[in-house]
């Protein structure tokens, strides 16, 4: 018996990097999936994933929506509900970053970020909470950071972002306990993507690795296995709480 055998998974922002991961583990455990991704240009990515996982032996589905749109997330989590008649579990991992010392940082750039990272949490979460509490069960899994939990030079608008994330995950915890669903935070450091490919780069590299206290950078696969803990009932008396997962980095 698969841990998620059954089970029908939303994640976010799933066309790449940590998303996909998550995507491909929770499909090896069982659940069916359906994604999201926002652009014409990740569509290409999403429907070879949507292959992929169908190929797993679950349904797959991948939809363009924009998480960080009330209205889309709306309009998503009822053509989900119709296509796969229920969610389980909702994995939160929609998001950017668009770096800039606060001196220099637009009003532009700084909403930019809140919409997709924080008001994607907020819209997803609002949407998927009814039927979960109708099937009292459920797992909200938000992506957030390290960063959230430490701050960074340059990346003001991205902690703000991650850290709001942190707020909202332990008072949805704590509004959604008695109706069995629970709700975590992930916190993941450096993590090898598409979307930090530019940590690899020479001394900077190594820099970066030296203050982590296991000397490497996370995979997706990392963060898809905490995701899966999460989000089965191996977790089942676990919410309203942030794991870390750096490699040590913060302690």
């Amino acid at each position: 018996m698969k841990l998620l055998e059954g089970k029908v998974a939303i994640v976010t922002g799933a066309a790449r990097g940590i998303g996909e991961g998550v995507a491909l583990k929770l499909a090896e455990q069982g659940a069916h999936i359906a994604l999201t991704y926002i652009s014409e240009s990740s569509e290409e990515k999403a429907k070879t994933l949507e292959n992929k996982l169908a190929g797993l032996g679950v349904k797959a589905k991948a939809y363009r929506s924009n998480a960080g749109d009330f209205a889309q997330c709306e309009s998503f989590v009822s053509d989900v509900l119709k296509e796969f008649g229920k969610v389980d579990v909702c994995v939160n991992n929609a998001g950017i970053s668009k770096d800039n010392l606060l001196l220099r940082m637009t009003p532009e750039q700084w909403d930019d970020v809140m919409q997709v990272n924080l008001k994607s949490v907020f819209n997803m979460t609002k949407q998927v909470i009814k039927p979960m509490m109708k099937a009292k069960s459920g797992s909200i899994i938000n992506m957030s950071s390290v960063i959230g939990l430490m701050g960074n030079a340059g990346q003001a608008s991205y902690a703000a972002s991650k850290a709001g994330i942190i707020g909202f995950t332990k008072s949805v915890a704590k509004e959604l306990g008695s109706r069995n669903i629970r709700c975590n935070a992930i916190a993941p450091g450096f993590v090898e993507t598409d979307m930090t490919s530019y940590l690899n780069e020479g001394e900077q590299a190594d820099k970066y690795k030296a203050g982590i206290p296991l000397g490497r950078f996370g995979t997706a696969e990392d963060i898809a296995n905490v995701t899966l803990f999460l989000a089965s009932d191996l977790s089942s008396y676990v919410t309203g709480q942030v794991i870390c997962t750096d490699g040590g980095l913060y302690m």
